[in-house]
């Protein structure tokens, strides 16, 4: 089993936000949750300014950021990393940051 790098979640998120400036800038934040029994993304919800949201989705930071997440909970699993299923990602003042939540802690693991 691989060691956990510590900051790699921290890096990427780096690197993506330096990517995607104009949206970064907003306030805003991404709840995301992973399949019970499996290692991937299952859903997310976002709650952004509006011309954010499309700013995001046209851009192709959307899909980037849904790729990352599905990558970071697969590491997780990989490395036994806990909590590995459910989080918040959070971008304001140009930057990107994680929050990894307790399994049932976000109304998505409940649907």
């Amino acid at each position: 089993m691989p060691n956990f790098d510590q900051d790699f979640e921290a890096t990427r998120l780096a690197m993506l936000a330096k990517q995607y400036p104009e949206v970064v800038k907003a306030n805003g934040k991404v709840v995301f949750c992973a399949e019970d029994n499996e290692a991937r993304l299952s859903g997310t919800r976002w709650t952004v300014e509006d011309e954010i949201f499309e700013k995001a989705t046209e851009s192709g930071f959307k899909v980037h950021l849904i790729e990352l997440l599905d990558n970071f909970i697969q590491y997780r699993d990989q490395c036994s990393e806990l909590p590995k299923k459910e989080g918040v990602v959070r971008f304001c003042d140009g930057g990107l940051n994680i929050e990894w939540l307790p399994d049932g802690s976000t109304d998505l693991s409940n649907s």
